[in-house]
């Protein structure tokens, strides 16, 4: 009975509708923006459409590329952007947002960042949010308006926020980062000529220094937004490591994303007022015959419900590595998804072998007749890459070779985070004959070391 009592006490609490609003506006204008960035670089056709084939994630091999028409789909994005930002047909539009962005990431997982995987679940659940119901189109023309909304709908914001950051701190507890800079100490080597602080790119106590407070940071940070007092401090270095990790590595706009995310922890009123200041400068008139007081929708416990679901699962689903045997950062068994940012550097090299079981006569794949260099790259290191590669160079050869009696063997090595190259693969496995599922590769080789951590 209790826990009822305190659910409905929050339930009840409300916050400032302008929050939401500024949330929305913010949003859109970065993702627009992202998404014209692409377009600009072309990296929709060398992505998207140069590639030969494109490496699927579990159970979304129905996902395939447009060809040509995939900038159908960047026009598709583009458009609900510019619906979120002026707040027109919003849930239209934020659902047509999150379908386009998500299916143009699941093309191929080669292009898989963490920020972009965090621009899809936090468009999913801003389908469930009224972020609409003031400063909008659609407020406008149904001449009403709405000063509050649930608490919930921001804090569940908030939430997802301190999952990102509260994450990747955990994962950075872990001996390689800790206990050996790694892997910053060999980014920050090939950053001498860093204007300033480039000299001490080399001095292993300047390594130590990013790696302890770089974890410090990401544990830390989403408290120190929650409490009012530490909320600016806070912001300010929100800031100078988001620019910073900016100036240092090519992560396109996820620092700006965050930047601009993380001012839903600042107060309703501080939203209200920047708002209004900003349609006074463009001279918006925005009004409306009724301004009411919070915004409930129809089925707001059902609403309530999903989201808590879905920010369950966020909860959950990064510790699914769990499952899986041997260390993480070799095998990545349940590495995505779960906010590990920039903890491993891999260099690898891998052979593929087609071997004719009817005569004995093998060749080695050219890899380039098939896959890009960045696909090569991102193959070459993670095994559902390279099982699947596998899996296709079979079914290619089949047909050439006009025979079903044939196998592939994978001859691979992989260099984790400074460590003297390894043997990565079994070379005498036949991985046309090992399926591809989410079930443990045991034709990985052991890793013989360890790891320490979370």
């Amino acid at each position: 009975m209790e826990i009822n009592k305190y659910v409905n006490q929050y339930l009840n609490k409300k916050s400032r509708a302008a929050t939401l609003a500024a949330f929305r506006i913010l949003f859109g204008v970065l993702m627009m923006f992202s998404l014209v960035r692409f377009l600009y670089k072309g990296w929709v056709y060398k992505f998207y459409i140069a590639p030969n084939f494109h490496f699927k994630y579990y159970g979304f091999s129905w996902v395939v590329t447009w060809g040509e028409y995939t900038y159908i789909l960047f026009a598709i994005a583009i458009i609900a952007c510019i619906g979120i930002i002026i707040g027109f047909k919003y849930r239209l539009s934020i659902i047509l947002f999150f379908l386009s962005f998500t299916y143009i990431e699941l093309i191929d997982k080669t292009t898989y960042l963490n920020h972009y995987y965090f621009i899809s679940v936090l468009s999913f659940l801003l389908c469930f949010l009224p972020l609409n119901v003031t400063y909008s189109l659609d407020a406008y023309f149904k001449k009403e308006s709405y000063k509050y909304v649930p608490s919930w709908t921001v804090d569940s914001i908030k939430l997802l926020i301190g999952i990102v950051y509260f994450y990747a701190g955990l994962a950075k507890l872990n001996s390689d980062w800790l206990l050996r800079a790694q892997p910053l100490k060999i980014w920050l080597s090939s950053k001498t000529d860093f204007p300033v602080i480039g000299r001490f790119m080399n001095d292993t106590w300047f390594h130590y220094l990013m790696s302890w407070s770089g974890a410090l940071y990401d544990l830390t940070i989403p408290f120190l937004l929650l409490i009012r007092k530490t909320r600016p401090f806070a912001f300010f270095l929100v800031v100078i490591f988001h620019i910073f990790t900016r100036l240092l590595f090519p992560i396109g706009v996820f620092p700006y994303v965050m930047i601009c995310v993380t001012l839903i922890f600042f107060s309703g009123e501080l939203h209200e007022k920047s708002l209004k200041k900003i349609t006074d400068i463009l001279r918006i008139k925005f009004s409306v015959n009724t301004v009411r007081d919070v915004y409930l929708p129809k089925i707001y416990k059902k609403i309530f419900f999903v989201v808590c679901l879905f920010l369950g699962i966020q909860l959950i689903v990064p510790f699914r590595y769990l499952l899986y045997p041997d260390e993480l950062f070799w095998t990545e068994e349940g590495y995505r998804f779960s906010w590990r940012v920039m903890l491993i550097e891999k260099a690898g090299y891998t052979a593929f072998r087609v071997l004719k079981y009817d005569t004995g006569n093998s060749f080695k794949v050219n890899d380039s007749y098939f896959l890009n260099v960045f696909q090569q790259k991102q193959m070459t290191t993670q095994p559902d890459f390279i099982i699947e590669y596998a899996h296709f160079l079979g079914e290619h050869y089949k047909k050439e070779l006009k025979t079903e009696n044939i196998g592939i063997f994978v001859e691979g090595y992989i260099s984790l985070n400074g460590r003297v190259s390894k043997p990565f693969i079994d070379p005498t496995i036949d991985l046309l004959k090992v399926e591809d599922n989410f079930k443990h590769k045991n034709w990985i080789l052991p890793f013989k070391d360890e790891i320490k951590g979370l």
